[in-house]
């Protein structure tokens, strides 16, 4: 009979993600995740298999913990027009409040992607695509409601909010100032007829 763990998986995963998401995944290295967890590393491997096996799961947590997370409270918290506004608005205020400019842990694995890595370019590729369908979602149903323009192709507008939030994030990282980044978002959500709407700062 296997052995209980005896670590808080949440935390571990958190802890882990932390480095991952400062380093990068080829910069981190196995000291930093036993440092940084507390754990051997005969226990890091027993339970993750290897780097890549928790840097995967770390990944998921971040992603259900935060991205998911706001995705699901949006959509069932606000209008579609707004969901995208408010989806935005706390990817702007987040990175801002980010002192280390780490950027987003998804946009930073997607650049760390390779040919011979196809389990990482296949996950980053769906979670991509569940970001899409999130903002392919809200539009269409903004249509339904009149508040998106129904001649629209949602499908084409939802691909471009998408490549905006991923060129957001990464510039983000190396000039994050504000004005800039409500400047990248404003005329995609204008192009959907929605304005950004003044506010302070939100989640971080």
């Amino acid at each position: 009979m296997a052995r209980p763990r005896e670590f808080d998986e949440a935390k571990v995963l958190e802890a882990a993600g932390a480095v991952f998401w400062a380093k990068g995944f080829e910069a981190t290295s196995t000291r930093d995740l036993t440092e940084c967890t507390g754990l051997t590393h005969s226990s890091i491997y027993a339970a993750f298999g290897d780097k890549r096996g928790i840097f995967m799961r770390a990944l998921q947590h971040y992603l259900d913990s935060i991205l998911l997370e706001r995705i699901v409270r949006l959509e069932t918290t606000r209008s579609p027009g707004q969901a995208i506004v408010g989806f935005f608005e706390e990817i702007v205020d987040r990175s801002l409040a980010d002192a280390q400019h780490r950027g987003c842990m998804l946009v930073n694995a997607s650049l760390e992607v390779t040919e011979d890595n196809a389990e990482l370019q296949s996950y980053v590729a769906t979670e991509t695509s569940k970001i899409e369908q999130f903002f392919f979602r809200c539009v269409v149903a903004g249509q339904e409601k009149g508040e998106i323009d129904s001649e629209l192709n949602a499908e084409n507008h939802a691909r471009h909010l998408l490549s905006v939030l991923l060129g957001l994030r990464v510039l983000a990282r190396i000039r994050p100032d504000k004005d800039l980044l409500v400047g990248l978002v404003g005329p995609a959500l204008a192009a959907l007829g929605l304005t950004w709407r003044a506010r302070g700062r939100g989640r971080s």
